[in-house]
């Protein structure tokens, strides 16, 4: 396991992360303080927004998980990676791929997120 394949792994535990305490602990511990996030639907900038960010992701999709999709490709201090959100069990209704970025401490500093699938209306 390359040290993206842990960051990963860590990313995806944050945003399925349901208690609010242990998942502002854990952003505190991965994402620098200044982080942005941008993708399609979001943009937010700071740990504080991230987590009212993820927050929100927990309430649109209620007893959703994000799981792993595909390989992390990863050099120099960036990595992309798939991932799938969906109840367990089932297909994904929502599939995308992340870049992030990591600062000088090994921490996240910048996630560019896509959509390749979601659903519509």
């Amino acid at each position: 396991m390359t040290t993206f394949d842990a960051i990963v792994t860590h990313y995806l535990a944050v945003w399925n992360e349901t208690d609010p305490a242990a998942r502002r602990k854990a952003i505190d511990e991965l994402f620098s303080p200044d982080v942005r996030y941008i993708d399609p639907i979001a943009a937010v900038e700071g740990r504080d927004a991230l987590d009212g960010l993820i927050g929100a992701v927990h309430q649109q999709f209620p007893g959703f998980e994000f799981r792993p999709f595909g390989t992390v490709d990863a050099h120099h201090d960036q990595g992309r990676f798939g991932w799938e959100l969906g109840p367990a069990g089932v297909e994904a209704p929502v599939i995308g791929f992340d870049v992030a970025e990591l600062d000088g401490a090994g921490r996240i500093r910048l996630v560019l997120g896509f959509l390749d699938k979601a659903p519509t209306g």
